[in-house]
C-alpha cells in the first residue's frame, strides 16, 4: 500500500463518522502538512469532499466511495484516560504537577523569533514520568537544548536529578528559570547559548542523559542534536526529543534517523501523538496568521492538532555528534518547504 493511499483511507475513515473540523482531520492523520493539504485539495477537487469555513464534510460521491472501500464507523478505540499516551499522571507525580502548573502561570511568552511552542502541562509530566521509568532521571545529570516547555523545572520538583543544565537562547526564558530556581532551591543552572556557536568545552561529556524539542529541519536537527549529544559520558546515556510527522516527512524522518544511528545510538522508544501543543495565550498559536497552513485552509484554529512523537535513543558505542563546531546557518535552522506550522 502506498503511503498517500494509507493516508487517503485515514481521511476517509475519520470523515464517514460525520463533518469534522479541518484541523481535528490533521490530528487524526500522519501525512506532513504539505502532502496533507495537497491530498485534500485532490480529494475536492474530484468531488469527494466538501470544505467549508474549516469544516470538511463527505458528498455523495464521498460516501459512496467509503461504501465501496467497505469502511465501518469505529471509533473510541484510543484511551480517553490517557489520550492514548500510555501514561497518566501518578500520585508521587500529582504534586509536582499542581507546583509545576503554578510556576509555569509566569512563564515567558513564546516569540515567532526563535518559532518556541510548548507542550501541555500535563505532557510535560508525563514525560517526567517516562524518563523516570526508563531509569534516566534518579541521581542523574541532565542537559536540555531549549526549555521553552520549562521541563528543567517539572524534572527538578521531583527531587531525582542530581544536577539539570539549560541552554537557550532566549535570555528572559534564561533569567524566568533561573529565578525559579533560587526561589525554590532546585538544582538548575540555565545560561543563553545559540546552537550554531561553538559548542562550550566545559559541557562536553559531563551527563547522563540530554533532552531537546529540535527545529524539524534537518541542518537545525543535526545542530540540537549533536549539541546534546557532546555532553553525554558514554555509552549507555539517552538523550529524548520530540519530532512531528506534520512537519517532517517519511523522507526527513529518513535522514533523521540515520543521523542518530551516525552517531552511534539506536531508539529504544517511540511514543507517537505523546505530545499536545495546547492553544495557549502564550504559545506559538498567537501567530496562526504567519502559519502557512493556516493562511491555506483559511480558518481559524480551533482544536489542539498539533502533536509530537517521542523518541528516546541509547548511546551504543561513544557518541559522537555530526556538528562539532560553529555551524552558522541562520533561517535554515528554523525553516524549510515542510515548515508549514512554522510562522512565516
Amino acid at each position: 500500500m502506498s503511503e498517500m493511499r494509507r493516508i487517503r483511507n485515514q481521511i476517509l475513515q475519520k470523515l464517514y463518522l460525520g463533518d469534522i473540523s479541518v484541523y481535528e482531520l490533521i490530528d487524526s492523520q500522519d501525512a506532513s502538512l504539505k502532502e496533507f493539504f495537497e491530498l485534500m485539495q485532490g480529494l475536492e477537487k474530484d468531488g469527494f469532499i466538501s470544505v467549508e469555513k474549516g469544516l470538511v464534510s463527505l458528498t455523495e460521491k464521498g460516501l459512496k466511495e467509503c461504501k465501496s472501500l467497505n469502511l465501518k464507523k469505529i471509533s473510541n478505540f484510543v484511551c480517553n484516560t490517557c489520550d492514548g499516551t500510555g501514561y497518566q499522571i501518578s500520585d508521587y507525580f500529582k504534586d509536582v504537577f499542581k507546583k509545576y502548573s503554578e510556576i509555569a502561570k509566569d512563564r515567558p511568552e513564546a516569540i515567532e523569533k526563535y518559532d518556541q511552542g510548548f507542550i501541555s502541562l500535563d505532557g510535560v509530566i508525563k514525560r517526567v514520568e517516562l524518563i523516570y521509568e526508563r531509569g534516566d532521571l534518579v541521581n542523574s545529570r541532565m542537559f536540555i537544548v531549549g526549555d521553552d516547555d520549562l521541563l528543567s523545572i517539572a524534572a527538578s520538583l521531583t527531587g531525582f536529578p542530581e544536577k539539570v543544565v539549560v541552554v537557550d537562547i532566549d535570555d528572559r526564558l534564561i533569567d524566568f528559570i533561573n529565578e525559579i530556581a533560587k526561589e525554590y532551591k532546585l538544582p538548575i543552572e540555565a545560561m543563553v547559548y545559540d546552537v550554531q556557536q561553538v559548542f562550550p568545552e566545559e559541557l562536553k561529556g559531563k551527563f547522563d542523559i540530554f533532552v531537546t524539542d529540535p527545529v524539524e529541519t534537518i541542518p537545525g536537527l543535526k545542530l540540537f542534536l549533536s549539541r546534546g549529544v557532546s555532553t553525554l559520558k558514554g555509552v549507555g546515556c539517552s538523550g529524548y526529543f520530540g519530532i512531528t510527522t506534520l512537519e517532517a516527512s517519511r523522507k526527513k524522518w529518513y535522514e533523521i534517523q540515520k543521523i542518530i544511528h551516525d552517531m552511534g545510538f539506536i531508539i529504544t522508544d517511540l511514543r507517537r501523538r505523546f505530545n499536545v501543543y495546547p492553544q495557549d495565550d502564550k504559545n506559538f498559536f498567537r501567530f496562526q496568521d504567519k502559519l502557512p497552513i493556516v493562511k491555506k485552509i483559511g480558518a481559524k484554529i480551533d482544536y489542539n492538532w498539533y502533536r509530537s512523537t517521542l523518541y528516546r535513543i541509547e548511546a551504543v558505542k561513544q557518541p559522537k555528534p555530526v556538528v562539532e563546531g560553529e555551524m552558522m546557518i541562520d533561517e535554515k535552522v528554523y525553516k524549510d518547504d515542510e515548515s508549514w506550522a512554522t510562522p512565516y
